[in-house]
């Protein structure tokens, strides 16, 4: 889903609602240095770190977390972090540059402004999927918007010249890559694969 739009060449990526963990992990095999997997379902969470035991992905490469996903992004989970399985931690949002979000809730669910108006301050560039167009509070801008079957997936980030604490927003990049016009590898978005292994069975956590 992202390859073609950005460069994620040691990209720090966050997948929200992370479900089966295949957008994160596909993030990774593309190149990303790090990313974040956030989902309050046990269920969820069990099937993403088997998915990444099975491709290889460690602590230092990965971190899953159990939260509540709108809590952890403005930091005010307090629940206390835990570290007793590898690659696992408590809530704790991590500080520090994120580059990519991915977030793909139920459809059902409707508090993006909330969830946007976290990420504001770390203007990173958004990739989120819904069943219907999303119409993205300011300073968001919609760069591309596709359909696959019953999903939308948009490509966003704030308006280029929007500034945010001292850094101000630039071309639509990230990293050295420019914003492309494609879809991630060559299939579509959400089959919930990686290269060439099945990750998960593609039913936890976040679909409609």
């Amino acid at each position: 889903m992202v390859e073609s739009q950005v460069s994620l060449d040691g990209a720090t990526v966050w997948d929200l609602f992370a479900g089966s963990g295949a957008l994160g992990i596909e993030a990774l095999s593309r190149g990303a240095g790090h990313a974040t997997f956030v989902d309050q379902a046990r269920t969820a969470i069990s099937v993403t770190k088997v998915n990444l035991a099975r491709l290889g992905y460690g602590p230092e490469r990965a971190r899953v977390v159990s939260a509540d996903v709108l809590r952890w992004v403005h930091g005010v989970d307090a629940a206390p972090a835990h570290d007793d399985e590898e690659g696992s931690s408590g809530p704790a949002r991590p500080l520090g540059r994120v580059d990519l979000v991915l977030a793909d809730p139920p459809y059902a669910w409707q508090a993006w402004p909330a969830l946007l108006g976290g990420l504001v301050v770390l203007a990173p560039l958004l990739v989120i999927e819904t069943s219907e167009e999303l119409e993205l509070p300011a300073p968001w801008h919609v760069l591309k918007a596709k359909r696959y079957g019953g999903t939308l997936v948009t490509l966003a980030r704030l308006r280029a010249g929007d500034t945010v604490g001292d850094d101000s927003v630039g071309d639509d990049s990230v990293g050295d890559g420019s914003v492309g016009d494609g879809s991630v590898g060559d299939g579509s978005v959400g089959d919930d694969s990686v290269g060439d292994d099945s990750v998960g069975d593609g039913s936890v956590g976040d679909e409609p």
